[in-house]
C-alpha cells in the first residue's frame, strides 16, 4: 500500500549493522530519514552511504537520525561497510537494515515491479517527531540522491512545522520566508510584534555604540519583518535608511545587498 504524506510511518523491528532495533523506539523524539538502496556494493549506493556518513554532524544539528536499507543480508552489509570506508574515506556511522525477506521494503512500498521486482528503488522517507511521514522521494536505481537538497528540505519542514510559514523556490536556511495565506494581516502583525520590538532595541544599542554598519543590518532585518507584516511601504523606507547608513559607513557590500532587496521589493 502506498504511503502518503501525513500517514503514520509503519513501525517495524529489523536486524541492522548496529543490532536489532524497532523503528519508532529508535527514533523516539527525533526526526528520521529512512532511505533504501537497490543492492550492496553497487557504486552509486557506495557513494551515497559515504556522503551521508560525512554529513552526520549536519543531520545531528537538525535532531535527525538516518537509517539505510538494502535487501541484502548482514554479512554483506558488514563487508560493504569496509568497502565504503576504503573508497569514500568515511566509515559507516548509522544503522543499515538487512532486509533479505523484503519485509520492510514491502511495508514501505519500496519495490516497483515495473523497474525490478526484487530490488528496491532509491526511496527516501522523512519522518517527523510525531512519527508521521513529512516527505517522500523516489529516485531510479541509476540516479544518486542529492543529500544537500535533502538537508534543505528538512530545514524547511522543521521551520514550517512550528510556524505558519511557507518557503519559496530555492529557499535555504536564513532566506526570507512567506507567511501562510491563512494568516490574516492582523494576526501576522501580532506574531511579528515581538520580533519588531527586539530589533528596535538592538537598533537603539547599535546607534548608542555608533555602529553604523551594525545598525544598517538591523534596519534591513526590520524592513523584511515589516514586509512580512503586510507593510511594504514601511519596509521600503527602512531599506532606504539602511542604504544611507551603509553608504555613510563606506560599506559597498552592505549597500549592494540592500539595493538588491529594494529591487525585489519593487518587483513584489
Amino acid at each position: 500500500m502506498a504511503i502518503r504524506l501525513g500517514d503514520e510511518a509503519p513501525d517495524f523491528t529489523a536486524d541492522t549493522t548496529e543490532g536489532t532495533l524497532t523503528f519508532h523506539d529508535w527514533k523516539d523524539g527525533s526526526w528520521a530519514v529512512l532511505f533504501s538502496h537497490p543492492k550492496d556494493f553497487t557504486p552509486v549506493c557506495t557513494t551515497e552511504l559515504g556522503r551521508v556518513a560525512a554529513l552526520k554532524d549536519e543531520f545531528e544539528k537538525r535532531n535527525t537520525k538516518v537509517i539505510g536499507l538494502s535487501v541484502d543480508g548482514l554479512s554483506d552489509h558488514e563487508a560493504w561497510s569496509g568497502d565504503i570506508e576504503e573508497t569514500q574515506g568515511t566509515a559507516l556511522n548509522f544503522p543499515l537494515i538487512a532486509d533479505p525477506d523484503r519485509k520492510v521494503a514491502d511495508l514501505y512500498d519500496m519495490i516497483h515491479p515495473n523497474a525490478d521486482n526484487t530490488l528496491t528503488l532509491r526511496s527516501v522517507f522523512v519522518v517527523g517527531t510525531d512519527n508521521t511521514v513529512k516527505l517522500t522521494l523516489t529516485y531510479p536505481a541509476s540516479t544518486g540522491r542529492n543529500f544537500d537538497e535533502l538537508l534543505r528540505v528538512i530545514d524547511s519542514l522543521q521551520l514550517t512545522a512550528e510556524r505558519q510559514l511557507a518557503t519559496p523556490a530555492d529557499w535555504t536556511h536564513g532566506d526570507r520566508v512567506i507567511v501562510s495565506p491563512g494568516v490574516s494581516t492582523e494576526e501576522a502583525r501580532e506574531r511579528f510584534a515581538a520580533a519588531v520590538a527586539d530589533l528596535e532595541a538592538a537598533r537603539a544599542l547599535r546607534r548608542e555604540l555608533a555602529d553604523g554598519p551594525g545598525e544598517a543590518w538591523i534596519l534591513r532585518n526590520l524592513a523584511n519583518v515589516r514586509r512580512k507584516m503586510g507593510e511594504p511601504e514601511a519596509g521600503v523606507a527602512l531599506l532606504e535608511e539602511a542604504r544611507e547608513r551603509f553608504a555613510a559607513a563606506g560599506s559597498d557590500a552592505g549597500r549592494g545587498v540592500v539595493l538588491e532587496d529594494l529591487g525585489n521589493a519593487w518587483l513584489a
